[in-house]
């Protein structure tokens, strides 16, 4: 079969790599012709990933319509918040009646969307039943090393979940498929945010403790929004919550947990943000949570918190000190 990617970052990368694994002629769309080089010449995406080879049946291109043409699948792995304008400029190209796995993760800024409604509102309805959304504890150096990595694959039709389980299983790489899309989404925006705190408090120079008790408590926020949302709290406690979650927050290859570990240290959050190469979603996902929170009236402390350390210039020591020192209560989720 033939797979189209559209985006060439890590994580679009490495689906790209479980599909060219298995013998899928697959393409990745990237805006950069040096980029496209790399990978059809040195088989490597240099930008992102150095020093990993990739499939020789990966290939690259910055033609989206060569990219999509004939495509039998297509995975969206674009930061959440160019989905609208890609798609605005691009849906005419998509395929009809192949399945389309969306990797993104965040909500969007502005119209406070999680990255299935921008699919679902920008799409045709004809689509909207090939819709799946891919998370779960997944770093993509680790999947491209081929070491064994599970997620989930969440869709409204069962019959599609089921189809792209099958076509993404690979020895090193297992999914599991729910029916729960707004767990799934919430879970995987949500956690990046999380991911900032548990940084800041390891640039601190606290402990497992604080970074536990993050986690923990990071956990019943989300929860709580997701289920206002229509979730299903069992799913928080799954591959694309609890698993997504404890990963992010603890894994040095997490880009929100770096973000926070150098705020915790004293940098800037626009220094930070401009040596970085890739976006970390979870700097707009914290503003756009900090509102659609405002707006539900679901009480997030972590979050809150967050949104004041990185658009308001919080003391990081301070933040620490008043969520210590919120009003003792009972314990929820």
């Amino acid at each position: 079969m033939k797979v189209a990617v559209l985006g060439s970052g890590t994580f679009g990368t490495a689906l790209a790599s479980v599909l060219a694994d298995k013998a899928n002629e697959t393409w990745i769309w990237t805006r950069r012709e040096d980029q496209a080089a790399d990978i059809n010449e040195r088989h490597e995406n240099t930008r992102y990933l150095p020093g990993l080879a990739l499939p020789p049946s990966l290939f690259a291109a910055t033609d989206i319509e060569r990219v999509l043409s004939s495509a039998d699948l297509v995975v969206a792995a674009i930061p959440t918040q160019s989905i609208h304008g890609v798609l605005e400029s691009y849906s005419r190209f998509l395929p009809r009646d192949v399945p389309i796995v969306v990797a993104a993760k965040g909500i969007e800024e502005g119209r406070l969307r999680l990255v299935c409604e921008i699919f679902e509102e920008e799409l045709p309805g004809a689509y909207h039943k090939y819709l799946t959304y891919l998370s779960g504890p997944s770093f993509a150096r680790e999947i491209i090393k081929k070491i064994p990595t599970v997620v989930s694959i969440a869709s409204h039709n069962q019959e599609m979940a089921r189809r792209v389980q099958e076509i993404f299983y690979h020895s090193y790489f297992r999914t599991y498929w729910t029916d729960d899309v707004i767990g799934v989404e919430v879970g995987g925006a949500l956690k990046n945010v999380i991911a900032i705190a548990a940084g800041v408090s390891d640039g601190l120079g606290f402990g497992h403790n604080t970074r536990a008790a993050l986690i923990t408590r990071g956990l019943a926020e989300i929860t709580r929004l997701g289920v206002l949302r229509g979730a299903q709290p069992t799913t928080f406690l799954g591959l694309a919550g609890m698993g997504d979650l404890v990963l992010t927050c603890t894994g040095d290859l997490s880009r929100n947990r770096t973000v926070g570990m150098k705020l915790g240290q004293g940098q800037k959050l626009p220094d930070i943000l401009e040596e970085m190469k890739q976006v970390a979603e979870g700097v707009p996902t914290t503003r756009s949570a900090y509102q659609l929170a405002g707006k539900l009236g679901v009480e997030m402390a972590i979050t809150t918190e967050v949104y004041h350390l990185l658009y308001e210039g919080k003391d990081p020591l301070q933040v620490t000190r008043d969520l210590m020192g919120r009003e003792l209560k009972q314990e929820k989720i």
